[in-house]
């Protein structure tokens, strides 16, 4: 399928689009993705993602890209909460290479008026009934500034995304949804789903940045817009028990 030189191995790792598989050749592993990130070269560069071997055009059109083979864990939700988390977003947000070669692949600055726009276009209809959903909606319709210095966002910052190797090394890996944006579409991730609010301020010391008036307002509007993509999902997948979740944090977000 992938038009390997015989001698290969292949395993199918756990993933949503099934790309991904552990490769094995001349007793050596390797990662192996169909149709990886386009700027994964920038990022394998930078160290946030493991070494990347090579990249080969198969057949049906497809890119095939190989990596170093990481042993390891992926971090806790308690891990999260940690300084080597806050630096290692510090990196990306802060990387010229990667601003760079993301604009380059065709990467496009998404707007708050884009990203609410897009979300409430899939919004389930009955979602739009409750009264928290509808308060949540009225605020997200008074949208933050246009950040004026745009920088790479990972758009996916779940635990399950960071690989700490058994060097201690940390990685951030899963790059499908990286756009330009405002950075506290990141940030408000992992605040507001790893980090008790009082620790908020210390967290982002070891970012690198001072939780300001206008800082806390971006992100709870991204947090909030956050959490309601988080609630549709879990009523899309019937998941109720996450769903009422999200509510909860919504809930406390807003108050």
């Amino acid at each position: 399928m992938f038009d390997l030189e015989p001698g290969w191995s292949l395993e199918p790792i756990g993933g949503t689009t099934g790309g991904a598989f552990m490769g094995v050749y001349a007793h050596e592993k390797f990662f192996l993705k169909r149709n990886a990130s386009p700027f994964l070269a920038a990022l394998s560069v930078e160290g946030i993602t493991p070494k990347l071997i090579w990249t080969k055009r198969m057949a049906t059109g497809d890119i095939l890209t190989a990596q170093d083979w990481v042993n390891g864990q992926t971090l806790s939700r308690a891990q999260m909460n940690s300084a080597i988390v806050a630096k290692l977003l510090a990196k990306v947000h802060n990387s010229v290479l990667l601003r760079r070669m993301l604009r380059k692949v065709g990467g496009r600055p998404q707007t708050p008026k884009q990203l609410v726009d897009h979300y409430l276009a899939n919004l389930a209809p009955e979602l739009r009934q409750h009264p928290l959903v509808q308060t949540t909606i009225a605020a997200l319709h008074h949208l933050p500034p246009v950040a004026s210095d745009l920088r790479v966002c990972h758009g996916d910052l779940n635990h399950k995304n960071w690989l700490l190797s058994d060097s201690q090394q940390l990685y951030l890996v899963d790059w499908d949804q990286a756009s330009l944006g405002d950075i506290a579409f990141d940030l408000s991730v992992v605040l507001i789903n790893y980090v008790p609010r009082g620790e908020w301020s210390q967290w982002l010391a070891a970012y690198g940045c001072e939780l300001t008036d206008d800082l806390l307002a971006r992100i709870t509007w991204y947090g909030e817009l956050h959490l309601l993509h988080e609630v549709n999902q879990q009523l899309g997948q019937q998941r109720y028990t996450e769903m009422n979740q999200a509510l909860r944090q919504l809930q406390q977000l807003m108050e």
